[in-house]
C-alpha cells in the first residue's frame, strides 16, 4: 500500500541512498536539504511516498513558479517529481499526484508542470495526459526559457513542454 506524507528530516540520506542505487547520483543532499528548508519556509511543499514503510518517491510544489510561463501567476507548478525505479507502475505515481494535486486545489483552481521530451519521460507524459493536463501553448522551453522556432537545443532534462490542468 501507497501512503504520501510530508517529508521530515530523516528522509533526506535515505533518499539520496535510493537514488544512489539506481545510479542517479544528481540527487544530492544538499539539494533534499533545500527542499526542506523550503518546506519549512512555505516555499515549496515536499511529498514522499512510502511502499511499507520503504521511501518510494517524491514530488513537489512550488506555490508561485519563478520560472517558466507560469512565472509569478500565483499557479501552484509541480516540480521534481520522481519514483524510484523499482516502485514504477505500482501506483505510487499516481498517490504522489493525487496529493499534489489536492494540496493545488487548496489555493488555485489552476496546476502546472513541465515534462521532458525524450524517452525516459514517455510514462510521464501518457500519464499527464490521462490525468487531464494539457499543453499550455508557450512551445518547447530549454534551460529556462521559450525556444524560438528553428532554434538548437540539447534534446537533455532541461528541454520541457509546458502542461496545465484546470480543477
Amino acid at each position: 500500500m501507497v501512503t504520501v506524507r510530508n517529508m521530515i528530516f530523516s528522509d533526506i540520506d535515505k533518499l539520496v541512498n535510493e537514488f544512489a542505487l539506481q545510479g542517479w547520483l544528481e540527487k544530492s543532499t544538499e539539494q533534499f536539504t533545500k527542499y526542506l528548508n523550503e518546506q519549512e519556509n512555505n516555499k515549496r511543499q515536499v511529498f514522499i511516498a512510502e511502499v511499507d514503510g520503504s521511501i518510494a518517491g517524491y514530488v513537489t510544489l512550488l506555490p508561485n513558479d519563478k520560472e517558466g510561463p507560469f512565472a509569478n501567476k500565483n499557479i501552484p507548478t509541480v516540480c521534481d517529481f520522481n519514483v524510484l525505479i523499482k516502485y514504477q507502475r505500482q501506483g505510487v505515481g499516481s498517490a504522489l499526484m493525487d496529493k499534489v494535486e489536492s494540496a493545488a486545489k487548496e489555493t488555485s483552481d489552476t496546476i502546472c508542470l513541465g515534462v521532458g521530451l525524450y524517452t525516459n519521460y514517455g510514462a510521464a507524459q501518457r500519464m499527464y495526459v490521462k490525468r487531464g493536463y494539457i499543453p499550455d501553448g508557450s512551445g518547447v522551453w530549454h534551460q529556462n526559457k521559450n525556444l524560438p522556432p528553428y532554434a538548437e537545443c540539447r534534446n537533455d532534462d532541461d528541454l520541457v513542454l509546458y502542461l496545465s490542468k484546470k480543477f
